[in-house]
C-alpha cells in the first residue's frame, strides 16, 4: 500500500510538480505533516497548510497555473467530506439578505489600510484593462473608461453603481463624464471611505442591498459584485436591474466567470476569501436574463485579471512592513495564495473575466462593440 507521501509525489507528477525539485514552480515540504492534510482534505488542505507554512514554493502562481492546467483538482471531487455543505447550497438560499451583509463584511471589511495599500490610486477592486496600459494605474483607469464608453455615457444621465467598492467608478464617471451616480453597497468600511472620497461630486453613497433598488437609471453598471449574489438570487438580480433601468438604458455586467456552472466555491475561498461566493457561469447567467435583456456584447478578458492579481500582490507585498502589526504572518500567507493563485487560475483558462453588455429591448441597427 502506497504511502500518503508517494501518492501525494505521483498526484503532483501528472502536472510535471516535483516535490523538494529545484525549478521554480516545485514545492518544497518543511513538515511531513503536508502529505496528510493534502489526501485528508484535499484543496482545503492544500492552502491550509500553505499558510500554516508547511509548504512553499518559489514561484507560486506558476504552480498552481501547472496545477490548474493539468486539471489535478478534478481527481479530488466528490470526496465525501464535501457532500454535506454542497447539499446545504442547493436547499438553501446562502445569500439572503443577513448572510450577505455578513460574508461581504468579512472580506471587505478587513481594513481600508490593506486595500489601500494594494489598490490602485482610485481603489479598484476589479480586474484592470492591459491592453495599452503600463502599470496597474493605467489598467484600472482604463477599465473604467471602456465601461463608460460601452455603455455610451453622456452628461447629465443618471448611473446605478451596483456593489460600488470605495466608489473609484462613481468618482470617475462623475468627473470624466459629468454624470450623476446612486453607488451601493452592505460593507461599512467601503462606505466610510467611499464617501470621504466622493466628496462634493454629484454622487450618493448608499448602505443598501440591491434587492431594495427601485428607482429608474439611465445606466447602470455592477463590476465585480455578481459573484456574491449567488445562483438562487440570480434571476432576482436580473429583475432589479430590469425594473431600474429605464427602457431605452443600457446595463454592464462586470463578473468573473466559471466554464462550469457550481453552486458553492471551492473550500478554502469559501472558507478564507469569499463566504458565500458563487462564480457564475454561462448558462447560469444566460438563464437569469432570459426574457428580460438582450445581450449587445461579451467580452472575455480574464488574461488581464491574471496581471491584475499580480499586480496586487506586488503592492501588498511592498507595503506589507507597514501592515505586519496588524495583518500577521499567517494573513500573509493566506493573501499570497489567494492572488498568485487567483493568478494562476486565470492563466490555465480556468477562470474568466466577463463584460456584459445588456439592453431591455436591443438596439436597433446592432451594438457597436469597444475594446
Amino acid at each position: 500500500m502506497k504511502s500518503a507521501k508517494s501518492k501525494v509525489q505521483q498526484f503532483f507528477s501528472y502536472a510535471d510538480i516535483k516535490i523538494n525539485g529545484n525549478r521554480p514552480w516545485d514545492i518544497q515540504v518543511h513538515d511531513e505533516r503536508f502529505y496528510d492534510k493534502m489526501l485528508a482534505d484535499a484543496q482545503l488542505g492544500f492552502g491550509e497548510s500553505y499558510m500554516n507554512n508547511w509548504w512553499d514554493c518559489a514561484q507560486l502562481d506558476e504552480c498552481i497555473f501547472k496545477i490548474y492546467r493539468a486539471q489535478l483538482e478534478k481527481k479530488v471531487r466528490g470526496k465525501w467530506r464535501y457532500l454535506f455543505p454542497f447539499l446545504i447550497s442547493k436547499i438553501t438560499n446562502m445569500q439572503d439578505k443577513m448572510k450577505s451583509k455578513r460574508d461581504v463584511g468579512s472580506h471587505y471589511n478587513i481594513g481600508n489600510d490593506l486595500y489601500q495599500s494594494m489598490l490602485d490610486k482610485r481603489m479598484v477592486y476589479t480586474c484592470g484593462y492591459w491592453k495599452n496600459a503600463k502599470n496597474l494605474n493605467e489598467a484600472q483607469e482604463a477599465k473604467l473608461d471602456l465601461v463608460c464608453k460601452k455603455i455610451g455615457l453622456k452628461s447629465g444621465m443618471t448611473v446605478l453603481d451596483i456593489g460600488c467598492g470605495w466608489g473609484s467608478f462613481a468618482k470617475f464617471a462623475a468627473e470624466k463624464y459629468k454624470v450623476k451616480v446612486v453607488g451601493i453597497t452592505i460593507s461599512n468600511e467601503q462606505i466610510r471611505l467611499a464617501r470621504k472620497l466622493c466628496k462634493g461630486l454629484p454622487i450618493e453613497i448608499r448602505f443598501q442591498d440591491y434587492r431594495d433598488v427601485n428607482e429608474k437609471f439611465d445606466r447602470i453598471v455592477s463590476l465585480g459584485m455578481f459573484e456574491h449574489v449567488g445562483p438562487k438570487n440570480h434571476r432576482k438580480f436580473m429583475e432589479v436591474a430590469h425594473r431600474c433601468l429605464k427602457d431605452d438604458g443600457v446595463f454592464l455586467l462586470h463578473t468573473l466567470g466559471s466554464n462550469v456552472s457550481n453552486t458553492r466555491s471551492s473550500p478554502w475561498s469559501n472558507k478564507y476569501i469569499f463566504p458565500g461566493a458563487v462564480t457564475p457561469s454561462i448558462k447560469q447567467i444566460g438563464k437569469s436574463m432570459e426574457g428580460l435583456f438582450v445581450m449587445e456584447d461579451w467580452h472575455n478578458f480574464g488574461q488581464d485579471y491574471a496581471k491584475t492579481t499580480m499586480a496586487w500582490w506586488s503592492n501588498f507585498d511592498k507595503n506589507y512592513k507597514n501592515l505586519k502589526q496588524k495583518y500577521n504572518e499567517r494573513f500573509y500567507k493566506m493573501w499570497k495564495f489567494y492572488l498568485q493563485g487567483g493568478s494562476g487560475i486565470m492563466r490555465a483558462r480556468e477562470g474568466q473575466l466577463w463584460q456584459i453588455v445588456l439592453t431591455k429591448e436591443g438596439i436597433v441597427g446592432g451594438y457597436n462593440p469597444i475594446s
